[in-house]
């Protein structure tokens, strides 16, 4: 389920003015793009994207004075009246009176940035792209290990919580605890994060809810993490079979992006933090093209057929 923004927040989040239209900043964005009226300013509306922020930037501003006075208020107006969410100028764009005075008429916002138009396009789309996503709740833990996002999943007790805060007090970084809100930011990247009541706190069984920040400063919790690696804890009478060498590959697949799966099978006698942090490891390896199982089998083919050739040269 995606979350709503409105364009309140956006003004929190970008520190935007407010020049215009103050009472309408509480409406509602539904739309995660962004475009800039260019086409609109020169009179063309039949592609206009009014379900979207409205940017307008330094090209747009001078095409803007260029125009007769006539042709400015006929066509700032044909915009406004479509109800796009809001106007937003960047730095260096001198804001016209006409579009504060249908801003206020209209109840529609008129802001001004600090950004340039690029960053401002950039700052915006992600912070609409992370609220506006599809979005689907997982249960688990999701840690940044050396730059790889790991999401530990697995049934209730068998400790996921205490495994992120060895990870934690290893020096790796929790980015949520017990729930996972997974979002696709484009095919092939998912992002997690903590629900806003979770961020920063893990729940420790017989300790209660400790804060991570307090405990072990700012460095041990980020905001959010992409998600490369899935290790689900499972118990070690539940696994019929599992690979030696590591050459299988699994996924799981979330929207419709395949991640990488990694069943680990845990008893008393192993260490489940230090198992996870040689996962995390492992799969950077292997992204990197060193993978460890198939040189070891590689290697140990190379040996049985030398073995093989002698024997061969021996009999003849």
């Amino acid at each position: 389920m995606a979350k709503t923004i409105h364009v309140s927040d956006i003004i929190e989040k970008l520190d935007l003015e407010v020049l215009a239209g103050e009472k309408g900043i509480r409406r509602e964005i539904k739309n995660p793009n962004l475009t800039k009226p260019g086409l609109e300013l020169a009179g063309m509306f039949d592609f206009y994207e009014y379900d979207r922020v409205q940017i307008l930037g330094s090209k747009e501003g001078t095409f803007f004075h260029w125009l007769e006075e006539k042709d400015q208020r006929i066509r700032v107006r044909m915009m406004f009246e479509k109800k796009p969410p809001a106007f937003i100028f960047s730095k260096n764009v001198t804001v016209p009176d006409i579009f504060l005075e249908f801003g206020n008429s209209f109840g529609i916002p008129v802001l001004k940035s600090s950004y340039r138009t690029t960053s401002l396009f950039s700052e915006l789309f992600a912070i609409l792209q992370s609220r506006l996503a599809e979005r689907t709740s997982m249960h688990g833990v999701l840690m940044d290990i050396n730059g790889v996002g790991v999401l530990i999943t697995g049934d209730s007790g068998l400790g996921k919580s205490e495994v992120a805060l060895e990870l934690v007090r290893r020096g790796y970084i929790l980015v949520a605890d017990d729930t996972v809100e997974v979002y696709q930011k484009e095919k092939g990247f998912l992002i997690g994060e903590a629900p806003d009541v979770l961020k920063k706190y893990l729940e420790i069984r017989g300790i209660g809810i400790v804060n991570v920040v307090y405990l072990f400063g700012v460095r041990a919790y980020r905001e959010n993490k992409k998600i490369s690696l899935i290790v689900e804890l499972c118990r070690w009478d539940e696994v019929d079979q599992f690979d030696r060498l590591g050459i299988e590959q699994h996924s799981q697949t979330i929207f419709d992006t395949d991640i990488t799966k990694l069943d680990l099978p845990i008893t008393e006698a192993r260490n489940t933090a230090t198992l996870v942090e040689a996962a995390a490891f492992d799969y950077k390896s292997k992204s990197m093209d060193l993978h460890s199982g198939k040189m070891f089998n590689e290697e140990l083919a190379a040996k049985i057929k030398k073995n093989h050739d002698k024997d061969e040269g021996e009999d003849a």
